[in-house]
């Protein structure tokens, strides 16, 4: 049989197609095999998603509860709402900023009543940080739901702390819903020495703690000796090499001036700013990731933080002008931090780096200031006055600030509830 030349191209072209197509995953049995799908981590539930489990804690218990804006489940319902439908909710507790979130920080919280449930909100920070045999006279069992940022000189820990104090002194049970660290499980920072003990550092822990409000609880309830009838009802799928963004949950801020969790991620470092007259960038829309003073020159200090080649964070020139505290409407000259990479960031590391950079450069500018305690509020934050009156280098104060941290870890280890 004679075929024309335009046939034999056509069949030409046929089989080229069929030899090819497979290649491109035409639907032909040689076809490549589609890739493995990437390996996916359990998704994270909150102690108060898996409140279900756990009604047994509830049970014929008159209830309190200790929450505030962030107490919400990863479908975005409220706490408060949950408890008052599973349980016989009776009262509820408000820390620093209020119930609802909406208090500035350092004003007292009042008494008050929520206008949803009708139920008496006291107060714990202010005049009363500890709840009173009166707060918890109609109670049986107090439970704490917050979003703690895993810094030491957040007061959150310490409203908890206070609080088991007082259940164990008046016969209450007390129940920790927990949450995930967002600033993971690494340790940074020196422990809080004897003389320096405050509402921002009662016990002697670094000012990245790397626990959850669950495992701190089981370590303040047994190391301090609280004695507490304690439960926590724990987290499930969170591993402590996660950020907030591997969770998947959804984000509260958890203050005024920490509205996202790069913000928490930073905070242990960058908050030891507020004991200084350098801002911290809070009256702005980046508080604790913008540092600057007027008396700065921006790309001096940028230059000089990326040359330390510090790792996950970058470095930009800022200017910016805080809207509140004791920098309005003033223009500062300083750094804004860039997380590249969080799982590796070393918030305190970083931000002790930051302040002996900006010393140096800023000379006789640099001045440390006064709490309303009349003890230099560096002194409270960084748990000594080391830092203040200088009596270590960089690298020193580095070393010495690992040593202890590593043996608070190693000492907490046994209060770990995950991996």
């Amino acid at each position: 049989m004679r075929h024309c030349g335009r046939c034999l191209t056509k069949l030409a072209l046929v089989l080229v197609a069929l030899l090819v197509l497979p290649a491109f995953g035409g639907g032909c049995a040689a076809a490549l095999p589609p890739p493995a799908p990437a390996p996916v981590r359990e998704s994270v539930r909150l102690g108060i998603d898996n409140i279900d489990s756990h009604l047994g804690l509830f049970a014929g218990k008159r209830v309190g509860l200790i929450t505030n804006a962030t107490g919400i489940n990863s479908n975005y319902e409220s706490t408060i709402d949950i408890l008052k439908a599973r349980t016989n909710l009776v009262a509820l507790y408000a820390p620093e900023h209020g119930i609802r979130g909406a208090v500035k920080a350092g004003d007292q919280v009042g008494y008050a009543t929520d206008r949803k449930t009708g139920l008496p909100i006291y107060s714990l920070y202010g005049a009363t940080k500890k709840p009173t045999p009166e707060m918890l006279a109609d109670i049986d069992t107090l439970v704490f739901d917050i979003q703690d940022v895993g810094a030491r000189p957040y007061t959150y820990i310490y409203t908890m702390a206070y609080a088991m104090q007082a259940a164990a002194e008046n016969g209450k049970a007390f129940v920790v819903l927990d949450r995930p660290n967002p600033a993971g499980g690494m340790v940074e920072g020196g422990l809080v020495k004897p003389g320096y003990e405050s509402f921002i550092g009662m016990y002697p822990i670094p000012l990245r703690h790397g626990m959850t409000v669950g495992e701190l609880a089981r370590y303040f309830n047994k190391e301090f000796a609280i004695g507490c009838d304690l439960a926590v009802v724990p987290l499930t799928g969170w591993t402590r090499d996660m950020v907030w963004a591997d969770t998947g949950l959804p984000w509260v801020m958890t203050s005024p001036n920490i509205p996202t969790p790069d913000t928490a991620l930073v905070y242990s470092g960058i908050g030891i700013f507020g004991g200084t007259n350098v801002s911290e960038g809070v009256g702005t829309t980046r508080p604790f990731e913008l540092v600057g003073a007027a008396w700065l020159n921006a790309e001096e200090l940028a230059d000089s933080m990326n040359a330390r080649g510090l790792p996950g964070v970058r470095f930009r020139p800022a200017y910016f002008s805080p809207r509140f505290g004791g920098n309005t409407g003033k223009t500062l000259g300083g750094v804004q931090l860039h997380i590249t990479d969080p799982h590796v960031y070393q918030a305190v590391r970083t931000g002790l780096t930051l302040l002996y950079t900006i010393q140096e450069l800023g000379g006789d500018n640099f001045a440390y200031g006064f709490g309303r305690s009349g003890t230099p509020y560096i002194d409270l934050t960084t748990g000594d006055s080391s830092l203040r009156l200088g009596r270590y280098t960089l690298e020193e104060l580095l070393a010495e600030w690992a040593k202890e941290a590593h043996e608070f870890k190693e000492k907490a280890k046994k209060y770990y509830l995950y991996q």
